[in-house]
């Protein structure tokens, strides 16, 4: 007898990606206006050490520090790693060594990248300087790297610093990216095959007969397993929901729109759609709704007003 074939895993490639805007503190703004300017700023704490990277608070009092010193562009490395494959993003395209860099006259350690033709050529202890970038716009990347360096460490101090640059840097922008495979289990992976026969199937708890959707493979609630398929809808309620008024990157759909959470008639989860077919304004809860396909489309673009009457409140109270 011949063994039946094994299902098709599925896989998709996932991009979240968004850019996180910061505002920043007298002392972090001089920090990165001085890296614009080849100037590296730590701050004194109450003990005496002097902190590269600065900190706005006092590691051990927790009190506010706002005595900024310079320090030198050279330093010693403390500890190192071997980055034999860089990604995208990082600080150099070929391998390189992550360090850390005492700088001289600092107390702290730096964590940079180190240009080295190999590991070979990277040891604890060895002497470093910054290779400034090219463009400075008063970022960390304004470092473009540390490489060797032939002087020696000897007794640099750090000196006073006002911490005043002319057009100094108030924010700041760090693009946030994570790359991913994602594979669903078999619960998952049943949910989108029959969402590709437009259909929406859930599954339900043995113990406490919940119908769950998207399945999760196990009851939330109970924790124990779910096999059983149970097909809800199409249509549902609206629960909650709110009005989108920023434009997504990527994404054409005119601002604004409203995104719902929907219980689907069965289910008793909600899950979340775009809704379609009704000025935004006129959205509400207890609102009756039915799927919309596009052309080809492996689950429904949106959800649009059936026109029956809203659901009454008790009957999805438990959903909201």
């Amino acid at each position: 007898m011949a063994a039946a074939p094994s299902p098709e895993v599925l896989r998709a490639p996932l991009v979240v990606e968004f850019p996180f805007t910061r505002s920043l503190g007298p002392v972090q703004s001089a920090f990165l206006t001085g890296l614009r300017e080849r100037v590296v700023l730590g701050v004194r704490c109450g003990d005496g050490r002097t902190l590269v990277p600065p900190v706005e608070y006092d590691p051990v009092t927790a009190e506010e520090i706002r005595d900024l010193v310079e320090v030198a562009p050279t330093g010693t490395v403390t500890t190192w790693a071997w980055n034999h494959e860089p990604r995208r993003g990082q600080p150099l395209e070929t391998p390189f060594a992550w360090v850390l860099v005492k700088l001289d006259g600092a107390d702290t350690a730096l964590l940079h990248a180190l240009d080295a033709p190999g590991p070979e050529a990277v040891r604890t202890g060895m002497r470093v300087r910054i290779r400034w970038a090219a463009e400075r716009s008063g970022a960390i990347t304004d470092i473009a790297c540390f490489e060797t360096y032939e002087g020696e460490a000897g007794s640099v101090q750090s000196a006073p610093h006002d911490g005043v640059f002319g057009d100094p840097v108030t924010g700041i922008v760090a693009p946030a990216r994570l790359d991913y495979t994602y594979s669903p289990g078999r619960a998952q992976s049943d949910y989108l095959g029959a969402l590709a026969d437009r259909k929406v199937v859930g599954e339900r708890c043995p113990s406490c007969h919940k119908v769950y959707v998207p399945p999760r493979g196990a009851c939330p609630t109970c924790g124990v397993a779910t096999t059983e398929a149970v097909e809800v809808g199409p249509r549902g309620t609206v629960t909650t929901y709110c009005i989108v008024n920023i434009k997504a990157k990527n994404l054409d759909i005119e601002v604004p729109y409203v995104y719902a959470h929907i219980a689907l008639d069965g289910a008793d989860l909600a899950l979340h759609a775009r809704i379609a077919g009704i000025p935004y304004d006129q959205v509400r809860m207890g609102l009756r709704v039915e799927p919309v396909w596009s052309d080809g489309g492996r689950f429904p673009d949106h959800y649009r007003p059936t026109g029956e009457p809203d659901a009454d409140y008790d009957t999805y109270k438990e959903l909201v």
